[in-house]
């Protein structure tokens, strides 16, 4: 779980307020509707009158947890009600044997291929949650073959990177001034040395090992060519990422107000754009486990108000290699979605280090 704006907040709640917080936040979660004192009198486990449970509203709307929509006497949680909820006061089952299996099987059957269990586990999750299911990995690039610099004008050149399965990919970059001719050569020479059989990020870590200990052995302008194509392969974040999205739709249910489609539209947009996002989900490679983001606690769903149920996935050496979640409105189900997402996550981790 990720803030820490509540815990103070939560230890100043008796039991009795406690036990209003989570009826009213459970409440709503279940109909998105607000709850006043009568009904909350039927369904609280503690026998109080209507009267004594509008004094502890009372008291928690001037806490800022909750919050009466219009003028009637139901309220509703506040963004910081529900993070006090689910940080503190959330019962969280776990996922049953059959639900396990059927996460699995629906995953690995007939997908051969990396990309093709992440975009599986992004489409289940979404089923299963009813949410969008969203998944941001590391792109899948094969082994590298060759790399070569093609000159184009004195201050620029033409980076070719060959894979091992034949995939090219060129690049353009620049080059330092009064490079002689013969530094693109040996630049190559010296990459094709040690790239061969390696992925870009171990390509990546290797040259930067070798480059500090082939100073002596290599021309300044040269060095300068090499981390330049270096950082070209390497690419900004945004190219390094694939994100995949499945179950947009899920987000259109139980949508009827022009505002509230003019928010997830919002939030398609930043879909498509996707930097936003890539920004959002890197925050949740440095969790460990679970972490939710709720409503405006980050600038991509300050519109949509929307939640991400979001966790990391690690390759055989523990290694962060992706994130998996999923987005949906402020009041989903956090105490199935979150488990789901725990262990889909966990799955995809041992899938990709097989």
């Amino acid at each position: 779980m990720n803030n820490d704006i509540t815990p103070n907040k939560l230890a100043t709640l008796n039991d009795r307020s406690r036990a209003i917080l989570r009826q009213i936040v459970e409440s709503y979660l279940a109909t998105g509707e607000p709850v006043g004192s009568r009904n909350l009198s039927r369904v609280l486990p503690i026998a109080l009158s209507p009267a004594s449970i509008r004094n502890v509203m009372s008291d928690l709307e001037h806490l800022g947890l909750i919050f009466s929509p219009h003028t009637s006497a139901g309220r509703m949680p506040t963004q910081t009600g529900l993070r006090m909820f689910v940080d503190g006061l959330l019962e969280i089952g776990d996922l049953s044997t059959d639900e396990r299996r059927q996460i699995e099987a629906q995953i690995t059957q007939r997908q051969t291929s990396v990309d093709q269990v992440l975009a599986e586990a992004s489409n289940m999750i979404s089923g299963l949650s009813h949410c969008a299911g969203v998944v941001l990995a590391e792109k899948q690039v094969a082994t590298l073959k060759h790399i070569e610099f093609v000159p184009l004008e004195p201050q620029k050149a033409l980076v070719i990177l060959v894979s091992e399965d034949q995939a090219i990919e060129n690049r353009i970059i620049a080059l330092p001034a009064g490079l002689p001719p013969s530094a693109l050569t040996e630049a190559a020479n010296f990459l094709n040395a040690q790239i061969r059989g390696c992925t870009i990020a171990e390509a990546e870590e290797r040259i930067q090992e070798q480059l500090s200990n082939a100073r002596a052995e290599l021309d300044a302008l040269t060095q300068k060519v090499i981390k330049a194509g270096l950082a070209e392969w390497s690419g900004t974040l945004d190219e390094r990422k694939s994100l995949i999205v499945r179950g947009q739709a899920n987000l259109l249910k139980d949508v009827s107000a022009t505002e509230d489609l003019e928010r997830i539209r919002q939030l398609f947009d930043d879909f498509e754009t996707k930097k936003d996002m890539v920004q959002l989900l890197r925050l949740a490679e440095d969790a460990d486990g679970v972490r939710i983001f709720i409503g405006s606690e980050n600038k991509l769903f300050s519109l949509s108000g929307s939640s991400l149920v979001v966790s990391p996935f690690h390759d055989e050496t523990r290694k962060v290699v992706g994130v998996l979640g999923v987005i949906g409105p402020t009041r989903i189900n956090y105490a199935r979605i979150i488990p789901m997402v725990d262990y889909t996550a966990r799955l995809v981790g041992r899938l990709l280090s097989r």
